[in-house]
């Protein structure tokens, strides 16, 4: 079975803006993103991205909006990422299964990656990635951001992208 790193979008390949980020000019990839994700999948891990973007149900955005930004983070870091995932669903509006706090994205990304969840690990900046990617059995991140400076739910908690990248891959050497 493989190995995957499951990454929320906003907060963590991109800065978070504290509201929806769906404008070319706000999407803005830190520096650590492109060589981290590089690593990554040097070291052997598949990567999906698994976000919430409740804005496409609101009106606020469209699905070829979310495609245009993740094609950026993919022209950022040679096409490493494998999949993108996303819940269009905003919680005011419906539940959805897919949506964070459920795990159910989390699970299409490992089954889609044929990865082992206890070889696996999410990335996210706030406790609801946290408690999905701890209900489809993978270890979890925490990057403070706006929305959460520490979790119960986080198996580390690391100040940027590159900080848990060096984590990650220190863990599987051991």
């Amino acid at each position: 079975m493989n190995k995957c790193i499951l990454l929320d979008r906003d907060g963590v390949l991109n800065e978070e803006k504290g509201d929806y980020v769906f404008r070319d000019e706000d999407f803005i990839i830190p520096e650590d993103v492109p060589s981290g994700l590089m690593a990554l999948k040097d070291a052997g891990f598949k990567l999906v991205v698994v976000t919430n973007q409740g804005g496409i149900s609101k009106g606020l955005f469209t699905k070829e909006t979310v495609q245009k930004l993740h094609q950026k983070v993919q022209l950022s870091c040679e096409n490493a990422i494998d999949h993108l995932l996303y819940a269009p669903l905003h919680r005011n509006f419906t539940k959805s299964l897919a949506s964070k706090p459920g795990s159910l994205m989390m699970e299409r990304g490992l089954a889609l990656t044929q990865s082992d969840p206890a070889q696996s690990w999410l990335i996210g900046d706030a406790e609801r990635d946290l408690i999905a990617g701890k209900k489809a059995g993978v270890r979890t991140i925490l990057i403070p951001t706006l929305k959460e400076q520490e979790s119960e739910y986080a198996d580390a908690v690391c100040r940027n992208f590159g900080e848990a990248v060096a984590y990650i891959l220190a863990c599987s050497e051991i």
